[in-house]
């Protein structure tokens, strides 16, 4: 099986790697008069990419988190259109100087940003993503290899086939490869470090940890949110209430939404208050540890309160789930997260000026708010346009990924003769 992939998706991947080239060619008036017209026919073809998305649905249960994930509705394919059309609109990150300098010897150096090359995201259920990847990738100079999943297979085909319908008449379809949505194909992608200069794995922690096991194409780490948000016994508590139901309600199959609340001890008694929307309106089902838990029970809906375990922490539940912890002082706060974040976002809620200090000097994470809810991590909301993932990690880029951070640099240096000793 894998032999017969490997005969589809290498000449593939060697025409990706040759159209990357034909890129540079490309104006960035040309490459925003692409997005724009995607965006104007991904608006006139709603019907049949919900009709497709439809047939992905259809195979998969509405229990799963995953299935909000795959959706799509008229609203959606508006704002995917609407984020093209930013994207269009977005300064090209491209030929920027960003540093220039006169070396003693009369040698003239610059670096410049330039495109990565060939990018490949892997990714889960999201078909959101082919179009965000696609826009980001053209709109820094690079070419794009995407690998989703069978759950989104229907979905993605739908898309592709709009984006190569745009691409057709400029002569450079191959700029974009949707790889077979199987799993076998995955192995070949991660094994093509001629073909691809980076990897970005986009879905849940199993998926980044096999792409980081198993890749020889270097890898920048996303996703996995497990997101917590302490609320210290200084904290303003209809602060509190508003920050976390909009971090655990507004949309809980995302990263950034709320896993884990860390209430202090001082202010438990206000917890029911706190909890009463998430529990009478949005159903959410609360592991607490044996403090919440005393004094939730006559208080929040039996049926969706647990007595949390160990494991009750430290998970990403991307449901309508979460874990509840008391907490003693800020120094027992900040253990917890170290021991159970994933690096991604971390709140606190207080209006002690020393302790939101401590809180963003020491807690360790992408992002770090005082005062606000977790769903502001989002590269649209930060000004940067469609994002293309939340990394995790330290190495080259942090946060959400956006133009900016899909290009490398080059020096450029000019002479007139020089020579070394």
């Amino acid at each position: 099986m894998e032999a017969n992939y490997t005969t589809l998706i290498r000449p593939a991947l060697d025409k990706v790697r040759a159209a990357s080239r034909q890129l540079i060619q490309l104006s960035d008036n040309k490459i925003a008069s692409i997005l724009n017209e995607l965006a104007d026919l991904a608006e006139r073809e709603t019907a049949f990419l919900l009709t497709e998305n439809q047939r992905d649905l259809d195979r998969m249960d509405v229990n799963d988190p995953k299935y909000d994930r795959l959706l799509l509705s008229e609203e959606r394919i508006k704002d995917i259109a609407s984020d093209l059309r930013k994207v269009a609109g977005l300064p090209s990150p491209l030929a920027q100087k960003l540093e220039h300098r006169t070396l003693p010897n009369g040698l003239k150096l610059k670096r410049l940003s330039v495109p990565m090359g060939v990018i490949g995201i892997v990714f889960e259920s999201r078909p959101n993503v082919t179009f965000d990847v696609f826009a980001l990738c053209l709109k820094s100079g690079n070419a794009s290899v995407l690998k989703g999943s069978r759950d989104a297979h229907y979905s993605n085909l739908a898309i592709l086939k709009l984006i190569k319908k745009v691409l057709q008449p400029l002569g450079v379809e191959d700029i974009c490869y949707l790889a077979p949505s199987e799993r076998a194909a995955l192995a070949i992608i991660l094994q093509a470090d001629q073909h691809i200069d980076v990897i970005i794995p986009r879905g849940s922690q199993g998926l980044i940890d096999f792409v980081r096991e198993h890749s020889r194409v270097p890898v920048i780490e996303t996703g996995a949110g497990i997101v917590h948000t302490y609320v210290d016994s200084s904290a303003n508590l209809d602060k509190a209430k508003a920050i976390i139901t909009n971090a655990k309600s507004r949309r809980v199959s995302v990263c950034n939404a709320l896993d884990c609340l860390l209430w202090h001890e001082a202010n438990l008694e206000q917890l029911p208050a706190t909890m009463q929307t998430l529990g009478d309106v949005y159903k959410c089902i609360v592991y607490a540890d044996e403090q919440a838990y005393d004094v939730l029970k006559n208080h929040y809906p039996k049926a969706l309160l647990k007595q949390a375990s160990e494991d009750s922490f430290g998970i990403e539940f991307l449901s309508m789930a979460m874990s509840v912890k008391t907490i003693k002082n800020i120094d027992q706060a900040l253990n917890h997260i170290a021991q159970y974040s994933s690096k991604h976002s971390e709140a606190i809620v207080a209006e002690d000026k020393s302790i939101c200090k401590r809180f963003l000097l020491e807690v360790d994470a992408a992002v770090v708010y005082t005062n606000a809810s977790t769903a502001f991590t989002d590269g649209a909301q930060f000004g940067l346009g469609a994002e293309i993932g939340i990394s995790t990690q330290k190495l080259h880029a942090r946060g959400p990924m956006a133009l900016r951070e899909l290009t490398s640099y080059k020096w450029v240096v000019e002479g007139d003769g020089q020579v070394r000793d």
